[in-house]
Formats: C-alpha cells, sequence, structure tokens
C-alpha cells in the first residue's frame, strides 16, 4: 500500500488518412509508426500507449472506429477505477498550409465544409451534435493548452496554441471527442501538424513523443 507511485497515464492516438488536396497525410504515418518509434527509442516514463488508430477523413465515417475505441477503453477504465482521469485521447490532424505545430484548444459544434469529406459530405452551417444546441456552441479541453506549448518549446519545437480547428472533419472529430471526454471524465487534445516538406518525419515523431512525455507529465 501507499509506495507505488502515480499510476501511468493511458493515452490513445488518432490520425486521418488522406483526403482531398492531401495525397499523404502525415498523421497516418505517425500514428501507424509511434509504436514501433517508442519501442526502438524508449516510451517516455509514465505513459501507457495504448491505441493507435487511423480514421477516414470524413465526418459521419470517422465517428464508428472513433466511437468504438472510446468505448472500449471507457469500459475498462469502469474496470480499473484508479485509472479514472487518466486516460488522454490525443488527436492529430494535417494542416496543410501551416508552418508549426499548433495546440488546439477548443472545437466548435459547427460542420461547414469547404470541400467534401471522403465519404462526398459537405455540410453547410450544420451542428455536429443537435442536442447541444446552436453551431455557435463550443467545447473546450480541460489539458493545460498554454503549459503543454510552453514545454514543448522550451524542447525546441516550432508550436504554437490555437484557439480555432477550422470547421472539417478535425473540427468535427474533436468536437466529438471533447464531450464523451467530459461524459465519460476522460481527457482529449487535438494538434495540427504541418507537412512533412515543411517540418520533416523525424521531426514530427520526436515531436509527437515529446508530447507524449508532457503529457504524462501534467497528469500525474
Amino acid at each position: 500500500m501507499g509506495s507505488e507511485g502515480p499510476a501511468a497515464v493511458t493515452i490513445h492516438v488518432t490520425g486521418f488518412k488522406k483526403f482531398h488536396g492531401v495525397s499523404e497525410n502525415p498523421t497516418e504515418t505517425i500514428v501507424n509508426n509511434l509504436k514501433e518509434y517508442t519501442k526502438k527509442k524508449g516510451l517516455p516514463k509514465g505513459v501507457i500507449l495504448s491505441s493507435c488508430s487511423v480514421l477516414e477523413t470524413a465526418g459521419k465515417g470517422a465517428l464508428t472506429p472513433l466511437y468504438q475505441t472510446l468505448q472500449s477503453a471507457s469500459t475498462r477504465k469502469d474496470s480499473d477505477s484508479s485509472s479514472s482521469g487518466r486516460i488522454i485521447w490525443l488527436h492529430f490532424g494535417v494542416n496543410s498550409g501551416a508552418s508549426r505545430f499548433a495546440i488546439e484548444h477548443q472545437a466548435v459544434n459547427e460542420a461547414t465544409f469547404r470541400c467534401p469529406d471522403e465519404m462526398g459530405w459537405k455540410p453547410q452551417k450544420e451542428p455536429i451534435i443537435p442536442a447541444d444546441g446552436g453551431i455557435s456552441r463550443v467545447r473546450e479541453t480541460s489539458l493545460p493548452v498554454e503549459e503543454i506549448t510552453k514545454a514543448l518549446a522550451k524542447k525546441g519545437f516550432e508550436v504554437m496554441t490555437s484557439d480555432d480547428a477550422g470547421r472539417f472533419v478535425c473540427n468535427y472529430v474533436y468536437y466529438h471527442s471533447l464531450r464523451f471526454a467530459e461524459q465519460n471524465g476522460t481527457k482529449s487534445l487535438f494538434v495540427h501538424v504541418p507537412l512533412f516538406l515543411t517540418i520533416d518525419e523525424e521531426t514530427q515523431m520526436k515531436f509527437a513523443t515529446s508530447l507524449l512525455e508532457v503529457l504524462a507529465s501534467l497528469c500525474q
């Protein structure tokens, strides 16, 4: 009793497949390679990297696998009360015009897709979850975005905070995840990354691993 130290933080990671205008999505590569990368380089202390999933870049197409992962992990959390509050959903999406990483503070209950998603859906000013009210409803992460950003900047990464995750599939998934996290006592965070042409793959893999480390240290 008592001297086991803080419980590990369980992190579930998602990325996206290709979509209109982005034939190779860096987040698909990051998420597919993260477990092997951390096996070689060493997983940060206090982190359990539980699942790495790549979602379709489609609003409704992403929801079934997203909720399957959310529900299965929530069930495991319920069977182990010591892990309560130590589950984090970490979502990666690409911003092809970005030059830095962006830690997203919030998501908006609005789906206004600038182009059809990979299932051909192009909603305009639709509430993501009608039961939540209008399209101006905002949900914020319970994680300390400013602290996370400062910690990553200290490690040498070009990183910023953001209050606008867009209105495309990234925002759509983040909104659902934030709502689920609030209802189930877990945490959720979305991070936008640039293309590999802007920040190379190795640097982005180091960033992802460093982010796991920072999240674990802040949630101990």
